[in-house]
This record gives C-alpha cells, sequence and structure tokens, in this order.
C-alpha cells in the first residue's frame, strides 16, 4: 500500500503517530465507537438504552467512546433539566457523515466473515 505523506489537500500523514487523521481513524474505527455510531443514526438515545443495545459494553467504556465522539464532534450530548435528570445522545452531521463508510465496512465483515473464518480454521490447524 502506497504511504499518503501530507500534501496541501491532504494534511495528514498516516506513518505519523502524531497525524491527526490517523488519530480519528483510531477513533471511529474503535469497536465500540462503530457500535455507537450505528445505533445512533437510528435516532436519538440515552444512556441506558444504548448500553442494553450494545452488548458487553460497560458503563466506563460506554461513557468514555460517548466522551471521545463528543470530543471529536461526532455525537452531541443534551442534558435536559429534569428531575431525575435526562441525558440524550445524537449524531451531529459530520457523525452521520460516518455512517456510510461505517456501513461499507460492516458490509465487507459480513460478506468477508466465511472466508476469515476458513482462515482460522487453516492458522489454527496448522499450530
Amino acid at each position: 500500500m502506497e504511504s499518503k505523506e501530507s500534501t496541501p489537500d491532504r494534511p495528514g500523514d498516516l506513518d505519523d503517530p502524531a497525524c491527526p487523521t490517523r488519530r480519528l481513524i483510531d477513533r471511529v474505527g474503535d469497536k465500540w465507537s462503530v457500535l455507537v455510531i450505528l445505533h445512533l443514526v437510528r435516532g436519538t438515545h440515552r444512556f441506558s438504552e444504548l448500553r442494553c443495545a450494545i452488548g458487553g459494553v460497560t458503563p466506563k467504556v460506554l461513557t468514555h467512546t460517548l466522551r471521545e465522539l463528543e470530543r471529536d464532534g461526532l455525537v452531541e450530548r443534551e442534558v435536559h433539566a429534569e428531575v431525575p435528570p435526562r441525558v440524550e445522545y445524537r449524531l451531529t452531521d459530520l457523525g452521520r457523515d460516518a455512517v456510510a463508510p461505517l456501513d461499507a465496512l460492516r458490509d465487507w465483515a459480513e460478506a468477508g466473515l466465511p472466508r476469515v473464518l476458513r482462515a482460522r480454521e487453516r492458522y489454527d490447524a496448522g499450530r
């Protein structure tokens, strides 16, 4: 694969650990971020709804993921002044822009899964 060095139209160098593009790809490519984004595309959700919908995520990890997605401008957090407090999360326009590439990645993973499973079997049998 050809390295994409920094140019005026492509500001990041993915080979550089400090590259902001690389860091954003790391954030959006994280499994929990992908799942959160793909759930929020369906609409606004409360924390507890996301936690129930995304099996296996701990409250600590979900909190961290939502904060990072909010920090990067992909998710918006709205606190309603109620008792008890109600907090809702939704995708921003930028977050919605990430949905098509993530859907394509999911489609690729689902289509390629049988080949991946066969490769794993061959690999494990050789060990």
